[in-house]
C-alpha cells in the first residue's frame, strides 16, 4: 500500500498526541474497519491497512521523531519498516492481533460478541440499545429533576431464566462446529496456510443447539415486560442531550448481557420565558405613567415571583437583570440570570378626559423629547463609527 496522507490525520489525532490517544485512536478505526466486520469490501481493507501502517509508525518514539522530522520519505529504509510498498493485509493482522489480541478474551471480544465459556470463538449476544425522547419543562431544567418512565423492554424469560430451553431439557453441542461457534476453512497455497474463520450458521455463533424450546419466548430467552426506571436530569441539559443509562435495554437472546437505555432531551416551549443559553427573557409592557414616575411591579419567575423597581424615566427597550434567578450551569457552580425587557405600552384608543390629559402634556416642554442639531444619518454614520 502506497500512502501520501499525513499519519496524524489518517488517525483524527493532533501531532501532539500521546501514546494512549494513538492506540486508542488506532483501536477505533482497526475495529471499524477490520476484514471481519467488512468482508469482501475493499475500501475497508485499505482503510485497515492504512490506519495500522500509521499507528506503526507513530507508537514508535524514533520512528514517530523522524517522520515528524523528515515525513514519508525519512522512514525509507528505516530498521523494523517493511515500507509502503510491502505493506499488505497480512501485516496489518499481525500487528493489530500483536497489541490487541490478548486483552484477557478472545477476538471477539474486541467486537462486543461477549465471553468464552464452552469454546473459544462462542459468541455470546448483547442485547439491543432502546432510545427514547423525554419533553421536559424549563422549571425541571433550571433546577435538574429526577423522572420515572414507563418502558417496554425485552427480560429475561421467566420460565427458562433466559436459557430459551424448556423446563427439563438441556441444550446440547453444535453438531456443526462442536461447539467452538464458529467453523474454520484451512486452504493451502505456495505462499503458505489460510485460515478462514466464519460464524457457525447452524447455531448462529453460540456453540449450542436447543432441542426443546421454552414454549414462553419460542426458545429466545427473553420476553417484553413494562418496567418503571428512574432518570436523573442535571440541571442545564439543553435539547439533543441525551442521557445514557448502562445495561438497562433489551437484555441479550439466550441469556446475554442487556443494551443500554438512552434518553434524548426535548425542552418543551415555555409560555412565559424565552431560554438564552442558561438566560432566561421576560417581556415586561409597563404603562407610560409607571416608565415616567417609576413603580415596583411583582413579576413572575421560574420558582416563584418577586418584586422588581422600575426607576422614573425608564425607556422602552431597557434591560434589567436578576442575578441567579436563571438555570443552573451544566458542567459547573452557579447559574445563569434573568433578564427583563421593558416594553412602554402606547395606548391606541383614548376615552375624552385621557384625550384631555395627553393634550395638556404635549403642550409642556418637559414632556417633549431632547432635540438635536444632528441630522438622522450623521447620527447613524456616528453609531456606526463612519
Amino acid at each position: 500500500m502506497v500512502t501520501s496522507r499525513d499519519y496524524y490525520e489518517i488517525l483524527g489525532i493532533g501531532r501532539d498526541a500521546g501514546d494512549d490517544e494513538i492506540k486508542k485512536a488506532y483501536r477505533q478505526m482497526a475495529l471499524k474497519y477490520h476484514p471481519d466486520r467488512n468482508p469482501d469490501d475493499s475500501t475497508a481493507e485499505e482503510k485497515f491497512k492504512e490506519a495500522t501502517e500509521a499507528y506503526e509508525v507513530l507508537k514508535d518514539p524514533q520512528k514517530r521523531r523522524i517522520y515528524d522530522q523528515y515525513g514519508h520519505a525519512g522512514l525509507k529504509g528505516q530498521a523494523g519498516f517493511s515500507g509502503f510498498g510491502s505493506f499488505d493485509m497480512a501485516d496489518a493482522l499481525r500487528a493489530f492481533m500483536r497489541d490487541f489480541g490478548g486483552f484477557g478474551g478472545s477476538f471477539d471480544d474486541l467486537f462486543g460478541f461477549g465471553g468464552r465459556s464452552g469454546g473459544r470463538g462462542r459468541r455470546v449476544y448483547k442485547g439491543e440499545d432502546l432510545k427514547l425522547r423525554l419533553k421536559v419543562t424549563l422549571e425541571d431544567i433550571a433546577e435538574g429533576v429526577e423522572k420515572t418512565l414507563k418502558i417496554k423492554v425485552k427480560d429475561r424469560c421467566p420460565d427458562c431464566g433466559g436459557s430459551g430451553s424448556a423446563k427439563g431439557s438441556r441444550k446440547s453441542t453444535c453438531p456443526q462446529c462442536n461447539g467452538a461457534g464458529e467453523v474454520r476453512h484451512v486452504t493451502r497455497s505456495l505462499f503458505g496456510q489460510f485460515v478462514n474463520v466464519r460464524t457457525c450458521d447452524y447455531c448462529n455463533g453460540t456453540g449450542e443447539i436447543i432441542s426443546s424450546p421454552c414454549k414462553t419466548c419460542n426458545g429466545e430467552g427473553r420476553k417484553t415486560v413494562e418496567k418503571s426506571v428512574n432518570v436523573k436530569i442535571p440541571g442545564g441539559v439543553v435539547e439533543g442531550n441525551y442521557i445514557n443509562l448502562q445495561g438497562v435495554g433489551n437484555v441479550g437472546p439466550y441469556g446475554g448481557p442487556n443494551g443500554d437505555l438512552i434518553v434524548f432531551i426535548e425542552e418543551s416551549e415555555h409560555k412565559t420565558f424565552e431560554r438564552h443559553g442558561d438566560d432566561i427573557l421576560f417581556e415586561l409592557s409597563i404603562s407610560i405613567p409607571q416608565a415616567v414616575l417609576g413603580t415596583e411591579i411583582e413579576i413572575p419567575t421560574l420558582n416563584g415571583t418577586t418584586k422588581l423597581k422600575i426607576p422614573p424615566g425608564t425607556q422602552s427597550g431597557q434591560l434589567f437583570r436578576l442575578r441567579n434567578k436563571g438555570i443552573k450551569h451544566l458542567r459547573r457552580a452557579g447559574r445563569g440570570d434573568q433578564l427583563i425587557r421593558i416594553h412602554v405600552w402606547t395606548p391606541t384608543k383614548l376615552d375624552k378626559r385621557s384625550k384631555a390629559l395627553f393634550a395638556d402634556l404635549e403642550s409642556l416642554d418637559s414632556v417633549a423629547p431632547p432635540k438635536s442639531s444632528k441630522s438622522f444619518f450623521k447620527r447613524l454614520r456616528e453609531s456606526l463609527g463612519v
